[in-house]
Formats: structure tokens, C-alpha cells, sequence
């Protein structure tokens, strides 16, 4: 099969924003979940569903928010929006990172699995590893207690961190301690999967200074701890279907760098990963980054990705309205990092 010269097909122009993204201390958090949100509409068409949503809110003269809907609107409001006679409805897409998930598999993929999960950006894990990172999301808290678990998480996010004055050895003796004190309360369960899983944790500590020092000698191309890459990646992915380019317009966010993307944009199209076919040549992701208080089709994807988000993180507004959660699960990437609704979310 010849190589096309995809750089001489049209693009097509998507919007991304997110919501929940706090920065790396992923353990202490003020919000659960990361959701990243794309739209594909037009300006004017993202124009008219920005002065739609005002409207019903009566904020006229400011950057448009989530915040302002959820507030402002009943759950009719927000049904509205998302549902399938909605301005979003079919030109919409969403990924949803749990924040402890995410740590714990990509703890499991620095310890056990090589770095496949990061090196990867998120699209080739372990699938072992990743089937039991959630596992041990949904259930650590029940097995370990809350202050046990804490202690496990803030113990992995650290170990996972890149900070100014990086350190090794601390890191990587705490979150080991941590590891030894589940497996010391998980010999009182009769769960085998847990017991096997702490114990090839326990058993990868000789490695695992090693580990480390690759993590913080890699983070600045392959970070660790920044979700929003393989959030982005699994976007591309689900716009492109491997073989139309894309033109990504994106809110202000360090994270994604000039460096990154041009390696994401790698890693989609290496033959390993056999995502792209047939073979291109030249470039097939656009991407830059813009003011979304001028640029309305990012305000709609900002709007999304909230209103999923504070849906998605459970609490009042779901309790209050449970029809909510099923007119996101359209717009839901099924390969999200995600473990909060067992019954809807393939492990």
C-alpha cells in the first residue's frame, strides 16, 4: 500500500477545552475528575449556541462559563443542552480522566509495566495492568479505609511527581512503604487479585530507583503526569478515524507545548501503533492555541466539558437529576480513565 500525501486533504477544525485540570498534586485535589471536551461546529454556529445559553442565563457581557448554567438553569436547562434536539448533540466529544485512576496506572505502568502507558501517551497500555489500576480505584477505599488509602495515594502522587529539586530515593521509599502497608491489611481479605497485584509491586522495588531517575530524566517530552496528553490523543484519534488530518484550536494551556504535540503527532502515526492507514506523509495535526474569550467555538467546548465534569463527579446535581448522567453517556469516550460507575464503564 503507497503512502498518501494526507497534508493535501482538508482539515477538519475541532475545539478543545477542559475542565478540572489543577495542576500535578492529583491526590489532594479539589475536583475528582479532568473531562476534555471537543466540539466540531462551525463559528457561527457556536456563536448562535453561546447567545442561546445567555439567554437563558442573562449574563451578556462576559466569557461565557459552565459555571453560569449549572448555576442559573434547572436540570431542563442543562437537559437541553446535552440532549438530542440540543446545539451539541452528535457534534460533541468527551473524555473523562478519574484522577486516582490515572495515578494508579501510570504508577502500575512505571513500576511494572516499562512506561508502555506513557510512552504510548495513553493508547497502548498494559491491559492487564490498566484492568487493575481499576480495580484497585473502586475498591481501596473500602478495603483499606480512607486514611489508609490517602496515605497509599499522596504516597503514589509523589513518586510520580517531577519537581523543581527532583529527589529519588524518598520518593521512591515512601510509596514502597505504602505498598508494604496494604499488603500487610490486604492478608486479611480473601481477594487473590490484590494480593498478587501488591505483591509484584512489592517485589519491583529493587528496580525502582531506576524507574524514577527515567521519569524525571523523560518529563519533559514524556510527562508522567499530564493527562490532558493522552486525553488529546484519544480526541485525534476519534476525529480523524486515522485518516483525516485535524485542526485542533485549543485554549491556553502550558501543558501542551510545541515539543509535545509534534510527538504526539508522531507517536499517532508510528507503524507500531497501526492507527493511521494507509502510511501518510506530511503533516496531519494542526494545532494552535487561542483566547476562548474571542473564540466561541472554545467557549462551547468549555461549556461541555463542565457541565460533564460536575455531572460525571457525582454530588447534588446528579442526585437531583439522575437523567443527566445518561445524556452524556453519548457523548462519552469508552476508552476514558474512568472507574466511578462500575455498571457503565468497562474496566
Amino acid at each position: 500500500m503507497n503512502p498518501i500525501d494526507i497534508s493535501r486533504h482538508p482539515a477538519l477544525e475541532i475545539a478543545c477545552d477542559e475542565s478540572g485540570w489543577e495542576g500535578s498534586n492529583f491526590a489532594a485535589a479539589n475536583s475528582g475528575v479532568i473531562a476534555y471536551a471537543s466540539v466540531r461546529l462551525s463559528v457561527d454556529d457556536a456563536e448562535a449556541c453561546v447567545r442561546l445559553l445567555r439567554g437563558r442565563t442573562e449574563r451578556q457581557h462576559h466569557e461565557f462559563k459552565a459555571g453560569h448554567l449549572i448555576r442559573n438553569t434547572d436540570g431542563a436547562g442543562l437537559a437541553a443542552f446535552l440532549g438530542p434536539d440540543g446545539p451539541v448533540h452528535g457534534r460533541a466529544w468527551v473524555h473523562l480522566t478519574h484522577k486516582s485512576c490515572f495515578i494508579i496506572g501510570r504508577v502500575l505502568d512505571i513500576f511494572l509495566g516499562d512506561f508502555a502507558d506513557t510512552v504510548s501517551l495513553g493508547l497502548r497500555p498494559d491491559p492487564r495492568l490498566a484492568a487493575r489500576a481499576t480495580e484497585l480505584c473502586r475498591s481501596g477505599r473500602e478495603i483499606f479505609g480512607r486514611e489508609r488509602w490517602q496515605a497509599f495515594l499522596s504516597a503514589t502522587n509523589l513518586v510520580l511527581r517531577e519537581n523543581r529539586h527532583p529527589k529519588v530515593h524518598g520518593p521512591v521509599d515512601a510509596f514502597f512503604d505504602q505498598v508494604d502497608a496494604l499488603r500487610a491489611a490486604a492478608a486479611k481479605t480473601a481477594d487473590g487479585w490484590l494480593a498478587e497485584l501488591l505483591g509484584d509491586l512489592a517485589d519491583a522495588r529493587p528496580g525502582g530507583y531506576a524507574a524514577r531517575i527515567r521519569l524525571i530524566e523523560n518529563h519533559v517530552l514524556r510527562p508522567v503526569l499530564e493527562p490532558l496528553l493522552p486525553a488529546l490523543a484519544r480526541t485525534v484519534l476519534h476525529w480523524s478515524a486515522g485518516t483525516r488530518p485535524i485542526a485542533i484550536v485549543h485554549d491556553e494551556q502550558s501543558a501542551l507545548t510545541e515539543r509535545r504535540i509534534q510527538r504526539l503527532e508522531h507517536v499517532l502515526a508510528e507503524p507500531p501503533l497501526e492507527l493511521i492507514r494507509p502510511p501518510v506523509q506530511g503533516r496531519f495535526l494542526q494545532f494552535r492555541q487561542t483566547d476562548s474569550r474571542t473564540e466561541p467555538r472554545v467557549q462551547v467546548a468549555d461549556v461541555l466539558a463542565g457541565v460533564t465534569r460536575k455531572i460525571a463527579s457525582g454530588g447534588s446535581l446528579r442526585a437531583n437529576h439522575p437523567e443527566l448522567a445518561e445524556l452524556i453517556q453519548p457523548y462519552l469516550d469508552p476508552a476514558s480513565c474512568w472507574c466511578a460507575w462500575p455498571a457503565d464503564r468497562a474496566a
